[in-house]
């Protein structure tokens, strides 16, 4: 069991993980009751979460310039924490994209893409409360691996998508504002991946 002190950062990659699944969440909510009229607002909502993420984030690297010793290596715990960080500021610009566009309809890929985002923060958020516990846990693995099956998925989605805004007779403008958008979401999932490969070098290193 991680000591009193340690728990520190990782609640605070909890807490981080919780970020990006509530913005995750307004995101999927949005596009599915998809309301061009709602983004300004939709986007005020999506950075306020974003800033609070960054908050945890200066707050977690301002408790480690103070610390003798941590937990981990303090390049993983660097290195988790930007990632986690990551994970919000892609959600966010898959908002920025579709609000700076302007586009008239969500398709259904981005939304598929997007539940995948939604599952991949969920199974991060439950490997970080199991991640005190990483020399001995039997759970942690699992959560892993779901989140790179999770993020093979999208990648499969993110292929499907781009190949129909080239095969389906789109204009210009729409091809141009749908890469972005399934770029951002592909990132999405990247950033989920990241994380879950930090964990598991740590348990590696401490195995």
């Amino acid at each position: 069991m991680a000591k009193k002190g340690d728990r520190y950062y990782f609640d605070n990659f909890v807490a981080c993980v919780e970020c990006s699944q509530r913005a995750a969440t307004l995101l999927g909510e949005t596009l599915k009751n998809y309301s061009k009229e709602d983004m300004g607002k939709k986007r005020e909502q999506i950075h306020e979460i974003e800033h609070e993420a960054d908050r945890k984030k200066h707050e977690l690297m301002n408790m480690l310039n103070k610390a003798f010793i941590t937990p981990i290596e303090r390049e993983d715990i660097v290195s988790l924490a930007q990632n986690l960080d990551d994970i919000t500021d892609t959600i966010e610009d898959v908002f920025l994209r579709i609000y700076i566009c302007n586009v008239d309809a969500i398709k259904e890929n981005a939304i598929a893409m997007t539940d995948l985002v939604i599952s991949a923060c969920e199974a991060l958020k439950v490997a970080m409360e199991e991640f005190p516990e990483f020399r001995k846990s039997t759970k942690l693995k699992e959560y892993l691996i779901r989140i790179n099956d999770l993020e093979e998925k999208g990648d499969e989605l993110y292929i499907e998508g781009m190949r129909a805004l080239h095969t389906d007779g789109e204009d210009a403008l729409t091809v141009i504002a749908w890469r972005d958008i399934y770029s951002y979401l592909e990132r999405c999932m990247d950033a989920c991946e990241h994380a879950a490969d930090i964990v598991e070098a740590v348990i590696m290193k401490n195995s």
